[in-house]
């Protein structure tokens, strides 16, 4: 793989021509890496039951776009921003690992 110095892909938002759109940024935990250059995060937020007056917890699985230069692991703790469709599932990409998880 490449390192930060080295990072080729055209599709990195550092050291490619892929841009950022807006501010909006989401946490996740990458539950598979299977794909290439692709890393699927689950974000997992709560939902109120207005009838029952109690929360749920759900999830949703994102395909994101996994540079080489960041390249995320399974069980990491990252963060997400949208960007321009890449493929037809991926049009998110990942901005930053915040906490390493462990094998």
């Amino acid at each position: 793989m490449a390192d930060g110095k080295n990072c080729n892909d055209k599709n990195c938002y550092i050291h490619g021509n892929l841009t950022i759109h807006g501010t909006a940024t989401v946490k996740g935990r990458v539950v598979s890496t299977k794909p290439l250059k692709t890393a699927i995060v689950m974000r997992e937020t709560m939902k109120k039951i207005s009838k029952y007056n109690r929360y749920a917890r759900t999830h949703s699985k994102i395909s994101a776009h996994n540079p080489p230069c960041i390249n995320a692991q399974v069980g990491d703790i990252v963060e997400i921003a949208p960007t321009r469709r890449i493929s037809k599932t991926k049009s998110w990409t990942i901005v930053s690992i915040l906490k390493k998880g462990r094998k």
